[in-house]
């Protein structure tokens, strides 16, 4: 398990200044890219609970199309970022199984939004997610990550298939480029404050 106190990006603690923190979760079916945005954003390094996939685990985890996996995140990802000297921003990444979904459910506490990671390989998938987001009444954008060799739709055939309302965001991000995984935040964060300003 990887839960290092020491920072690769900065410095680790937040500055006195800082008055005002927002949680986000990052959610998204099995093996979409959730610990690999939250660790592209993140200025310290991210705690990160994957662990090696096990022979029990691959009676229940459908490996189609993702036969190198070998870890899976069997708590949680966090990730800090600092956005001014006033206000940080704090990344949840949830696991992908729904056999979490009980723990999906308590990460909703407190959160302002989610950003929905899809693929669009497996779309179906995103279903599930997005149901316990609805339930819980939490706002959410989609961001389709791109997998190399993965089909590429026009966004109107995505937001039909996913079923989105016309207002729910849909972007596209590379969960693995710091300035893409930025752009597919700005997105999730424009939209919550279009919402309170309503």
């Amino acid at each position: 398990m990887d839960s290092a106190l020491a920072s690769d990006r900065g410095a680790v603690y937040l500055p006195q200044t800082v008055r005002t923190a927002a949680k986000l979760l990052v959610v998204g079916h099995f093996a979409v890219g959730k610990t690999t945005f939250v660790g592209s954003l993140s200025e310290i390094r991210p705690l990160r609970t994957e662990e090696t996939m096990t022979q029990a685990g691959a009676l229940i985890d459908d490996l189609a199309g993702i036969e190198e996996k070998t870890t899976t995140t069997v708590a949680m990802d966090f990730g800090r970022l600092t956005l001014s000297d006033s206000l940080v921003l704090y990344l949840f990444g949830a696991p992908g199984q729904q056999r979490f979904t009980r723990m999906w459910k308590d990460m909703t506490n407190g959160a302002l939004g989610a950003l929905v990671l899809a693929d669009t390989r497996r779309l179906e998938q995103s279903f599930p997610v997005m149901a316990v987001l609805e339930e819980q009444g939490l706002p959410y954008a989609v961001a389709v990550n791109h997998f190399e060799g993965a089909p590429r739709f026009a966004e109107t055939e995505v937001r039909e298939a996913l079923d989105l309302l016309p207002e729910t965001p849909l972007v596209t991000c590379d969960a693995r480029d710091r300035i893409s995984s930025t752009h597919a935040l700005i997105a999730l964060v424009q939209y919550l404050q279009a919402r309170h300003t309503r």
